[in-house]
């Protein structure tokens, strides 16, 4: 009798710190924490574009390598605006910044969001995180060494007799923009798919039955996103198939050990 009176009374504590309400936090705490992440995204993004700034010109002379090598002889690129031969550097600077500190930023997004996911979330989107920031990386390295010397090649080619090429620094670096981000959204299908079925929105399943109509609406995205030539759709909407392939199979190892985990329990 007395054990158990014993008994009762240890476990009281237990009981009230398992029942202890956690700390509250208020809309304005989650405000001011908000506020401190995007301070220190935009801190990260000032740091790299300060130390690459110096260096702005040798940036665009990089980047416009692709064209000045597929470019006739005696041709070069011109500055229809007055402004251009400063702002065109000035801006690629900035969006390499913000490309350069990608993993700096989606750390400030994980530290703002993470304490309110569970265990099995953060197991997820951890790695989804890492891997979001290398493919997007890897669709701008595609664009860059595969794709632009084959576009930029085949518009100089077409060139109709008596035309002298003579590209727009400004005009070529949103053309080049509007590329970088196509292909580097383009290869975060992978990630989409794994999400898409760890919502429950969709199965590997039923995306494998899907197969027709993902090729053809990789060819009207490829269509929509580059210019409008066979080759830079191609090239944009074959990726987009193989990816979606290797997105199935990531997303249906993640769907087996779902299941695996669910027996167990």
């Amino acid at each position: 009798m007395n054990s158990s009176v014993e008994q009762s009374k240890s476990s009281e504590p237990i009981a009230e710190e398992t029942l202890a309400p956690a700390k509250n936090v208020t809309l304005f705490d989650h405000l001011l924490e908000l506020r401190t992440r995007l301070l220190h995204a935009v801190l990260g993004v000032l740091l790299v574009f300060c130390s690459l700034a110096y260096f702005a010109q040798d940036i665009y002379q990089y980047l416009a390598q692709p064209l000045l090598q597929t470019m006739p002889e005696g041709s070069q690129m011109i500055a229809t605006d007055v402004a251009s031969p400063f702002f065109a550097p000035f801006k690629l600077t900035i969006v390499l910044s913000i490309f350069l500190a990608m993993p700096y930023i989606l750390y400030q997004i994980w530290s703002f969001v993470a304490p309110g996911l569970y265990r099995n979330e953060k197991r997820l989107i951890a790695p989804l995180m890492l891997g979001s920031t290398l493919l997007f990386y890897s669709g701008i390295a595609f664009a860059y060494f595969i794709v632009f010397p084959v576009v930029f090649a085949f518009f100089t080619s077409v060139a109709p007799e008596g035309v002298v090429i003579a590209t727009d620094i400004s005009s070529y670096l949103d053309f080049v923009l509007k590329l970088f981000f196509a292909f580097g959204a383009a290869f975060e299908i992978p990630v989409a798919i794994i999400l898409l079925c760890w919502t429950g929105v969709t199965s590997p399943d039923d995306l494998r039955k899907k197969r027709p109509y993902m090729a053809v609406g990789a060819f009207v995205i490829g269509m929509l996103l580059t210019p409008p030539d066979i080759i830079s759709q191609s090239m944009l909407a074959i990726p987009m198939l193989l990816l979606f392939e290797i997105g199935i199979i990531i997303a249906s190892l993640y769907h087996k050990d779902d299941d695996e985990d669910e027996e167990a329990v």
